[in-house]
């Protein structure tokens, strides 16, 4: 059922340290910090990250920060973020440049056409860069993409 409605709104991290994950999607990634809060009650901090001014064109990263938390362990629910870039290559290299780490370079997925890489952020967090020209924004390759899904 379609529902004008709905929309994503944001996805959610946990971070150990909230200025230097800040400064991985902004610097690294080229996001913008849009706003930030604080709950002294509840001992959490909560920073949100976009493009293009985040919502309503886009949906959000939340960084949730709870005081004190330096770590979370992952499970293996969690699979990545994706995020559409112009050239794969290009961003790698971009992002390498500014301090980032690229765990698998860009090139065609396994089996399929899609250009993709992998970075990591500060936290462990795998962010998916899809070369906008691909066909992976129908995910005809999506269980090479990752191992995760074909589970």
């Amino acid at each position: 059922m379609h529902n004008k409605r709905m929309r994503f709104l944001h996805t959610m991290l946990r971070v150990g340290n909230l200025q230097r994950s800040i400064d991985f999607y902004t610097q690294v990634l080229g996001m913008q910090l849009l706003r930030t809060s604080e709950n002294a009650e509840y001992k959490y901090s909560l920073a949100f990250l976009g493009f293009e001014g985040g919502n309503p064109a886009q949906a959000e990263i939340e960084l949730t920060y709870n005081w004190g938390t330096e770590s979370y362990d992952m499970g293996t629910a969690y699979g990545h973020i994706a995020l559409g870039v112009p050239d794969a290559y290009a961003a790698c290299d971009k992002i390498k440049a500014a301090g980032g780490n690229v765990t698998r370079e860009a090139g065609p997925v396994k089996g399929g056409s899609t250009v993709i890489a992998f970075v990591t952020d500060p936290d462990g967090y795998k962010i998916e860069l899809i070369q906008e020209n691909s066909r992976a924004h129908q995910h005809g390759d999506a269980a090479s993409v990752d191992p995760l899904r074909a589970a």
